[in-house]
C-alpha cells in the first residue's frame, strides 16, 4: 500500500443529493480499517464557499474548503455527485448549474481520475469530459444525457462504467458500488471484497436492469468456515473435491457438508462454482485473456463447463458478459510490419 494518502474531493453544491455526497466516504473510511493503515484515502468536501450547503433531503452540510482552495493541489480523485428537478408529472431532469461546470472543469486537469455518481454524469457532459466516450447515469435521466450531448455514448444498462481516467455511476446507492470499484483498482480486489462484507452488499452489484453478479457470501460464525474459504479463493485453479476440503480441515465428507449448509446456507460445490464465476467474471471485465485461459485460470478446465457455469449463474455467456461489462479497451493487434 502506497505510503500517502489519496485526496478526494468531493464537489458540493446547493440541491446536490444526500447519499451521492455521504455514500462514498464510507466506503472509503473502512479501507483504513480494514487494513489498520493510516494511509489510504483522504476525503475533502468542496464548494463555492465555507457556508453549509444544503442538500435534496434538507440536511446541511459544511464544506471543508472552496473550489478556489481545492485548485491549488493536486487531486487524487475528483468525485461529482448530481441534482434533479422533478415536474408536475413526476418526470425527472437533471439539473447542471453553469457555475459548478465551470469549477469541474477547472478542477478536472488537477486530478488523477474523474467520476461522477448517478446524474452527476451530466455535470461531466456539460464541462466536456465525456465528449467521444461511453458513459452511464440514472436510467430515469439517461434519454436526457444522450439527447442533449451526441457526442456521448450513452448505456444506462451497467452499473457503472470506466472509461480511461473517467468513471461514471448509475443509480443513486450505485455510488457504493462505484466507490468498492475505485478501491479494487487502487489497493486491489481482496481488500475491496473486505469492504463489501463490512457493508453487507455485492462486490460489484448490477442494477436492476443488469442482473449479473454472484452475492457475497454471508460472513462465517466459525473460524473454521473462514479458513476454508480463504483456502478455496487460494486455490480456485486447481482441485477442490469434496474430499480434499474434507481432509484439509479434518472432518468427514458428512461434517463438511453439514457445516456448508448449516454456516453459508449451500454445498461445497455450489460455492466453489460460485467463487469460481466470480473470479471468472472479474478477468472477462479487466483483461483480454482468451476463454481458455480463463476456464483454466479459475479452475473450469474446460471452456464449455465455464459457459455451462455462466448460464446457470449468470443466465448469460462469458462472451456477453464481457461485451457488456469488460472495463478495459480490447488490445489492438500491430499492423502488419511493425
Amino acid at each position: 500500500m502506497n505510503t500517502a494518502q489519496r485526496l478526494i474531493v468531493i464537489v458540493l453544491f446547493e440541491g446536490v443529493d444526500l447519499l451521492d455526497v455521504t455514500g462514498p466516504p464510507e466506503v472509503f473510511s473502512l479501507v483504513r480499517r480494514e487494513t489498520g493503515d493510516a494511509t489510504g484515502y483522504r476525503v475533502v468536501l468542496a464548494a463555492e464557499g465555507l457556508e453549509p450547503v444544503t442538500t435534496a433531503a434538507g440536511v446541511r452540510i459544511l464544506p471543508d474548503l472552496t473550489f478556489d482552495q481545492a485548485a491549488e493541489g493536486g487531486i487524487d480523485t475528483l468525485l461529482v455527485p448530481g441534482s434533479v428537478e422533478v415536474d408536475a408529472e413526476r418526470r425527472v431532469r437533471a439539473l447542471t448549474d453553469p457555475a459548478v461546470v465551470e469549477h469541474i472543469r477547472r478542477l478536472a486537469p488537477r486530478a488523477r481520475r474523474v467520476a461522477s455518481v448517478c446524474v452527476g454524469a451530466h455535470l461531466l457532459a456539460a464541462a466536456g469530459l465525456l465528449d467521444g466516450r461511453r458513459a452511464t447515469t440514472h436510467w430515469s435521466t439517461a434519454g436526457q444525457l444522450a439527447a442533449e450531448y451526441p457526442r456521448i455514448e450513452v448505456d444506462a444498462d451497467p452499473i457503472f462504467i470506466r472509461d480511461g481516467g473517467v468513471w461514471t455511476g448509475a443509480g443513486i446507492s450505485a455510488c457504493l458500488d462505484l466507490s468498492l470499484a475505485l478501491v479494487a483498482e487502487d489497493f486491489g480486489e481482496e481488500l475491496a471484497l473486505r469492504v463489501a462484507r463490512q457493508l453487507v452488499m455485492y462486490l460489484k452489484r448490477p442494477s436492476g436492469q443488469s442482473q449479473f453478479s454472484v452475492p457475497l457470501e454471508p460472513v462465517s460464525a466459525t473460524r473454521r468456515i473462514e479458513e476454508l474459504r480463504h483456502h478455496i479463493r487460494r486455490h480456485l485453479s486447481g482441485r477442490l473435491t469434496v474430499p480434499d476440503l474434507a481432509a484439509h480441515a479434518h472432518v468427514s465428507e458428512r461434517q463438511l457438508i453439514r457445516i456448508f449448509k448449516t454456516e453459508l446456507g449451500t454445498t461445497p460445490s455450489a460455492y466453489i462454482e460460485s467463487a469460481r464465476v466470480e473470479l471468472a467474471r472479474h478477468r472477462l471485465e479487466s483483461t483480454d485473456d482468451t476463454l481458455e485461459r480463463v476456464a483454466t485460470a479459475c479452475g473450469f478446465g474446460t471452456t464449455d463447463t465455464l459457459v455451462r457455469a455462466f448460464r446457470r449463474r449468470l443466465d448469460t455467456t462469458p462472451t456477453d458478459y464481457r461485451q457488456r461489462f469488460r472495463t478495459v479497451a480490447p488490445v489492438t493487434p500491430p499492423a502488419a510490419g511493425r
